[in-house]
Formats: structure tokens, C-alpha cells, sequence
């Protein structure tokens, strides 16, 4: 590993190329440039969830840690690792301090290894508007997680809102296996489905793209009901038009699927690690209509998957905006006073 500490980006770039001639030319394998925003507190689930992912699809690991935006002094301190702790890639941990944070692509743009696709993965908030943030400008793939979010179905709706093809949300990651049993179900019936019930929280944003799915698949208004007796989706139920009715119901690592006429069966439905969810987002760098129609159907929004690709930046300060809302809230106060 090299540290830079209080350093430019130039001199991350040589030290980077520095690295890889040492280590035998590990870039020419790379598949894509995996950007990662990240607060300093969570770094380290970012890098654990990375480091698996990159030993399923090479990569050049980018991640970018910004604080202090509206100090003075600008900072840059730099961990360079090739073949190391971070995979058997090229990683660069970036700490950027004061102004240079909102400017973070003056630092990460020279490191994108050339010709191959950007994905570029928010662990924490995103930006409410992606196009706000050049890195997820310059992706061709963006990554959120609504479950992180103060408010994760308010958070999916901001998504759906803000979304262009090629976006995606680890939420709908989490409902893969979901889908795929409850799809499973029909490979022995084509018995129409009238309706549906989703048992789940009301906070559970799972469960709302898994209602979406439904809803764009079968054109039909899937029922949320809410539950207070577990943490996460908990069961999916659908009844036919033949009178029978399906059961897929969650039992730890397991689930049971129950159907009318037939005996019950155990089915698995393991939840997987943070690093298994992003690998299987880098497996496809193409937009996800599935994704877009479940989650406009969730949000009550239709045509997401007609919309452009390309978004434009458009330049935000947020400590500028800070500023701004102290302002009023100062003039305020003394307007009552």
C-alpha cells in the first residue's frame, strides 16, 4: 500500500502507475471502474462490500470519502493498494477535504480506466438529484440503496422521480430471489393471477418494488399489508382465477411455498451479504427496464424506461445552500423577535 498524505491528484495518478508497473500491469484486465461515495464512518463496509464484488468482476476500485465541504482549506490524502486488501484489482481510497469535495471529479476522472464502463455506487445518501453529482453524471451504471434512507418509500419515490435509465436501487437487488421463486411457481400452471397481497412493514422498501413488479406484470393492484411482527418482507400471496391460491412466506434462511391441492415445500431464501447484492448489479451495465417499470408502477409513474439516458450536470453547493437556509432561519427569528 502507498499513502499520500496532503496531495494532488496528479501525483495520484503517477503513484497509481508507479504501482501497477511493480505489480506486472494488473489494469489490463479490468472489466469497469467501480466509483464509490461514501461517508468516512462507513468506509469499511464500503470496502468489504467492494472487495467481493471486484473478485467476481475485475475492477478498479475508486473510492471517494468528501467531509468538510465549507472549510477553507482544501485536502487531499490518498491510499493507493494493487493486489492487496481491496481485491485482486487496483483500488484508490481518496479523502478529499474542504472545497475539493464538491469538485471530486478533478481527482477521479484521470483514474477511470479508459474504454471500459463507470458504475458509480452511493453507499449512504445519494443526492436527491443524481445529476447534481458529475460522478453519477459520468456513470454508466448508478447504484443507490433506499433501505438507508430516513425514509425508504418516500426515498424509492425520489428515486422513480429522478430516474434515467441505467439507475438501479439495491432494494430491488434484495428482491431477486423473491422473484425468481414466485415466477418458479407458474413454470406447471398458466392460471391467471386476480390478486395479490404483500405482508411486509410499511417502511420495507422491498416490499414496495416487489408490489411494483406485480403490478407491471400482471396488471393488477397488489394489497400491502402492513405488519409490526417482523423487520423485513415477509410473505407474497396470489390467488388465481382457478380458485387456487399461492403462498411463498419467509422462515429465516428458508421459505415455504404453499399451494392449493399440493403438499407444502421449503425453498431457499438466504439473505445475502452486502458484496453479493453489488456483484450481482455489475453482472449487467445495461439499463434494467424491469426495474424501471416495477418501480414506476411503485411510485405511481409510468414511461421511466422512455426517458433519456444522458443526464446533464447541474452544479449544487450544498454548503452554500446551508448558508442560505441559516440565513433565513437567522432573519426569522428576528423577525419574531
Amino acid at each position: 500500500m502507498i499513502g499520500l498524505w496532503d496531495t494532488t491528484g496528479n501525483e495520484v495518478v503517477k503513484a497509481l502507475a508507479a504501482e501497477r508497473r511493480s505489480a506486472g500491469g494488473v489494469a489490463s484486465g479490468m472489466a469497469l471502474t467501480l466509483v464509490v461515495v461514501v461517508d468516512e464512518k462507513r468506509v469499511r463496509e464500503a470496502e468489504a462490500a467492494a472487495t467481493i464484488a471486484s473478485a467476481a468482476h475485475p475492477c478498479r476500485l475508486l473510492i471517494v470519502v468528501r467531509s468538510d465541504v465549507d472549510r477553507d482549506r482544501n485536502r487531499l490524502d490518498a491510499e493507493i493498494v494493487v493486489g492487496g486488501r481491496l481485491g485482486p484489482g487496483e483500488a484508490v481510497v481518496a479523502r478529499m477535504h474542504g472545497r475539493l469535495a464538491l469538485h471530486a471529479e478533478s481527482v477521479v476522472m484521470p483514474l477511470l480506466v479508459p474504454d471500459v464502463p463507470v458504475v458509480t455506487w452511493w453507499h449512504g445518501d445519494p443526492p436527491a438529484e443524481i445529476a447534481t453529482d458529475f460522478l453519477g453524471v459520468v456513470a454508466d451504471r448508478r447504484i443507490t440503496d433506499a433501505a438507508q434512507a430516513d425514509n425508504p418509500i418516500e426515498a424509492l419515490r425520489q428515486r422513480a422521480h429522478d430516474y434515467a435509465p441505467g439507475d438501479t436501487d439495491l432494494a430491488w437487488t434484495r428482491v431477486t430471489l423473491w422473484r425468481a421463486l414466485v415466477a418458479g411457481a407458474f413454470d406447471t400452471t398458466e392460471a391467471q393471477v386476480t390478486a395479490a397481497t404483500v405482508v411486509a412493514p410499511p417502511t420495507d422498501p422491498t416490499a414496495a418494488l416487489m408490489r411494483g413488479w406485480l403490478a407491471s406484470r400482471l396488471g393488477i393492484a397488489p394489497e400491502w399489508r402492513h405488519t409490526d411482527q417482523y423487520s423485513r418482507m415477509h410473505e407474497v400471496q396470489l390467488r388465481c382465477a382457478n380458485g387456487d391460491e399461492l403462498t411463498l412466506t419467509r422462515n429465516d434462511s428458508m421459505a415455504v411455498f404453499r399451494r392449493t391441492g399440493q403438499d407444502d415445500r421449503l425453498l431457499p431464501l438466504v439473505r445475502r451479504p452486502l458484496g453479493d447484492e453489488l456483484a450481482e448489479e455489475l453482472r449487467r451495465l445495461d439499463a434494467d427496464q424491469v426495474y424501471a417499470e416495477a418501480l414506476g408502477a411503485a411510485a405511481g409513474l409510468s414511461g421511466l424506461e422512455r426517458r433519456p439516458a444522458q443526464r446533464v450536470h447541474v452544479w449544487k453547493d450544498p454548503a452554500q445552500a446551508q448558508r442560505a437556509e441559516a440565513g433565513i432561519t437567522t432573519h426569522a427569528g428576528i423577525a419574531r423577535a
